[in-house]
């Protein structure tokens, strides 16, 4: 079924006129190109996230997360209903096999999609108690699942159900066939976006903090995978975004780090630099690459807006 927008949707391909491209360091300016300006997509939700780009479908998911509803978008098919209820679904990937992966706040689960439409429950516990509201998932070239827990879904009705929450936000890994599921950090408070550099030594997470506080902790971190590609080391501190704070995040196959932001979006070097920014004059939420083989276009979860933009780079191929 259409998805009944407020204001509408807009002809694919509609550039905004408000964009800009800043450059704070020179190599910025390879990235970015001077006559492929960002584009609108659709507008009228209440809340985008989990953003996943559907390579085979030629087709991105995303979350209007509020409504309880999972988007689907494709240059051809324009906008509609991928999947309703979605339990107030948060952060998605795919898996090795090409399933969707979700995180469920209503559920507080992480769950996956398989390919006939049907639901398999892969996590709700840990040792005996109920997670919090699973927010953003990675999948790893083994297989393994790696997901986010801040108590944000349970915080409050809007984005799930207000409820106590058990355990204390936490990084996770599940390995899908045993449901075996092992807390790898605990140095949050409230881990929100994650993404693997290309060659999965390291472990980006947003550090989000105790948003019930007036001064939460809003800090992008790094964590190195140790060589049994399990467990992780010492977490330090990379980047600070302002304004806002990061998010959600998109790594491109140079291992850049383009980042939400309260004013757009930022990309970072590897070791933190600031790079540049695309000024959007709106609170970016989510972002991911697609957009066809090279995975050139970025899409953009701009608060109420989708969005999209051509760069001169690809996002990342993990192995």
């Amino acid at each position: 079924m259409p998805f009944p927008l407020t204001g509408g949707v807009p002809d694919a391909g509609l550039p905004i006129a408000d964009f800009r491209f800043e450059t704070v360091e020179p190599e910025f300016d390879q990235l970015t190109l001077s006559n492929a300006p960002v584009e609108v997509l659709a507008t009228g939700f209440r809340w985008i996230e989990g953003l996943v780009w559907m390579g085979d479908w030629a087709t991105l998911l995303f979350q209007d997360l509020p409504r309880g509803r999972t988007m689907a978008w494709s240059e051809r098919g324009g906008l509609h209903v991928w999947r309703e209820p979605s339990g107030n679904a948060n952060g998605q990937a795919r898996d090795r096999e090409g399933r969707v992966i979700a995180c469920v706040n209503l559920d507080r689960a992480v769950v996956r999609v398989e390919h006939d439409g049907s639901l398999t429950t892969l996590a709700t516990h840990f040792r005996g108690r109920r997670l919090n509201s699973p927010n953003d998932v990675v999948v790893k070239s083994d297989g393994s699942i790696w997901f986010t827990d801040p108590p944000y879904g349970i915080a409050n009705d809007y984005e799930g159900e207000r409820q106590a929450a058990e355990l204390p936000p936490t990084v996770y890994r599940l390995n899908p066939d045993t449901r075996d599921l092992s807390a790898v950090s605990l140095d949050f408070q409230g881990p929100n976006g994650l993404a693997f550099s290309p060659d999965e030594t390291l472990l980006y997470v947003a550090e989000t903090g105790d948003q019930s506080r007036p001064d939460p902790v809003q800090v992008l971190r790094v964590l190195p995978v140790l060589p049994d590609g399990r467990t992780l080391g010492a977490v330090r501190d990379l980047a600070k975004v302002s304004p806002g704070y990061t998010d959600g995040m998109a790594v491109d196959e140079a291992g850049r780090i383009w980042s939400s932001a309260g004013d757009g979006i930022h990309c970072l070097g590897p070791d933190g630099r600031l790079l540049g920014r695309i000024h959007l004059g709106v609170t970016v939420s989510n972002l991911t690459f697609g957009g066809g083989p090279h995975r050139d276009r970025l899409f953009i979860g701009a608060s109420h807006t989708l969005m999209a933009v051509f760069l001169n780079t690809r996002g990342a191929r993990w192995p």
